[in-house]
């Protein structure tokens, strides 16, 4: 089977320098513009047999505009979504900074930001949802997954089977593309962050 991650187009909040996270901000014109050309561009070249959401706006137009140019099932999953940053969402990195400063050489990564979750309950919900993904729909070719940058991110460390540290990141930009085929136990890292549908932007 082969993994087709999709991060969503750019939201409204990375235009107001806003922590996002669970705050659950739409596509700005131009994400959806952008979500477009990835549609396009999937349709042709990588046509999914299902689409895998988040269920957060920025994350499920993007789905939803995939949708319409492949025609197949798409399915939400509350374990695809961003990183909960709790009382961070929706605050203005200026003023989050002031009434919520990180701790003094970081937060650990087994301490949860109030009424959020920790780096490593992320990584344990990207390891949960990989496992279900392979479990419910290795019987297909191809299955695409439109998540968010912290999610996919882990998720694709959960794919490599790389330790729980901070010192390694998967970056995506706005409907940046991964694809991962999965055989015989392999993973084989086909491209990573693909936005060529992007170049006439």
């Amino acid at each position: 089977m082969e993994l087709l991650i999709i991060r969503h187009g750019q939201s409204e909040a990375d235009l107001l320098n806003i922590h996002e996270g669970r705050a659950d901000f739409p596509l700005t014109q131009l994400g959806e513009q952008q979500a477009r050309l990835m549609a396009k561009y999937v349709a042709t070249k990588y046509c999914p047999n299902i689409i895998l959401s988040s269920p957060l706006k920025r994350a499920k137009v993007t789905a939803q505009i995939l949708q319409e140019q492949v025609g197949c099932e798409l399915l939400e999953f509350a374990d695809l979504m961003e990183y909960n940053n709790g009382v961070l969402a929706g605050l203005h990195r200026d003023v989050a900074a002031v009434q919520y400063p990180l701790p003094k050489g970081g937060r650990p990564m087994h301490v949860a930001i109030e009424d959020g979750e920790s780096e490593l309950e992320l990584r344990f919900r990207a390891e949960k949802m990989l496992h279900q993904i392979i479990d419910e729909f290795s019987h297909l070719e191809r299955v695409a997954i439109v998540s968010h940058g912290g999610l996919i991110s882990n998720l694709l460390k959960a794919i490599l089977q790389l330790p729980n540290t901070k010192d390694t990141a998967f970056l995506t930009g706005d409907t940046g593309i991964h694809l991962v085929k999965i055989k015989d136990g392999m993973k084989l890292i086909r491209f990573l962050n693909n936005q060529a549908h992007l170049e006439s932007l």
